[in-house]
């Protein structure tokens, strides 16, 4: 399968999809679809649809923006960030390379990997389970 170029991944996402998929912006707090969703089922990339973290390791940490402590393995890959005069830890889609959020440790949140995954909800796709 070939790479999609920037001007064709702009021809199929919408244009906010697209400012926070391909070109790293983020959406506002509070307004995304699944900062509350509880239901079982599978969240996958708001872009190419490959599947990025289950249900059960969301969890809410009040933060804005849907958490997650845990990815399916090797779904999502880390990238050292230093925008914004700051060292962060950006997260992206392993399949299509497209921005999902940002990974923070030792927050304090009682979760089995002491990590926040905040991620976009327009960086989502969710598939409830059957």
């Amino acid at each position: 399968m070939s790479k999609k170029t920037e001007k064709e991944w702009q021809a199929i996402l919408s244009p906010q999809q697209f400012a926070v998929l391909r070109q790293k912006a983020t959406e506002p707090s509070g307004s995304g679809k699944y900062i509350h969703t509880s239901e079982a089922g599978v969240y996958g990339c708001g872009a190419c649809g490959v599947p990025l973290y289950k249900s059960s390791t969301k969890f809410d940490a009040h933060c804005g923006w849907p958490a997650f402590y845990d990815a399916l393995p090797g779904a999502v890959d880390r990238i050292e960030d230093r925008s914004l005069g700051m060292a962060r830890t950006e997260i992206v889609c392993s399949k299509c390379r497209s921005h999902l959020g940002h990974v923070f440790k030792g927050e304090g949140f009682r979760t089995p990997t002491d990590e926040r995954h905040c991620v976009n909800s327009i960086s989502l796709r969710f598939e409830r389970a059957d």
